[in-house]
């Protein structure tokens, strides 16, 4: 499988096991996302603070792949579109027993509530 060297770094480990920025502030978030380029944990633009877009937008960073248990996917925020992409360096996902959504003892009851569409 062929992939762009350039945008895809499939040695660099993961930068953790939740959001940095939402981990840094005491927030929290709905799913995780891990960019492809240079490992940055983010969450995902249904979580409050939209962390992953964010680092894609300040770093010119295109793709991510999904953080999360038994999800393999790759986003390419150029195309807006799903992408194939080679195996990353593990771990491939948060751990098993961090709740979702996240992490625990930081979601508010009304989590629902203050979802992004």
């Amino acid at each position: 499988m062929r992939y762009d060297a350039t945008v895809i770094d499939p040695t660099v480990p993961p930068s953790g096991t939740g959001c940095v920025e939402c981990d840094e502030v005491g927030g929290w978030w709905l799913h995780l996302r891990r960019c492809a380029s240079c490992g940055h944990i983010g969450c995902c633009d249904n979580s409050p603070a939209q962390h992953a877009t964010a680092h894609a937008a300040v770093t010119g960073h295109p793709v991510i792949r999904s953080f999360e248990p038994g999800e393999d996917w790759f986003w390419d925020y150029r195309t807006d579109s799903f992408m194939h992409g080679p195996p990353l360096a593990p771990p491939l996902h948060h751990p098993l027993d961090q709740p979702v959504p996240g992490p625990r003892g930081r979601v508010p009851a009304d989590w629902r509530s203050r979802l992004n569409p």
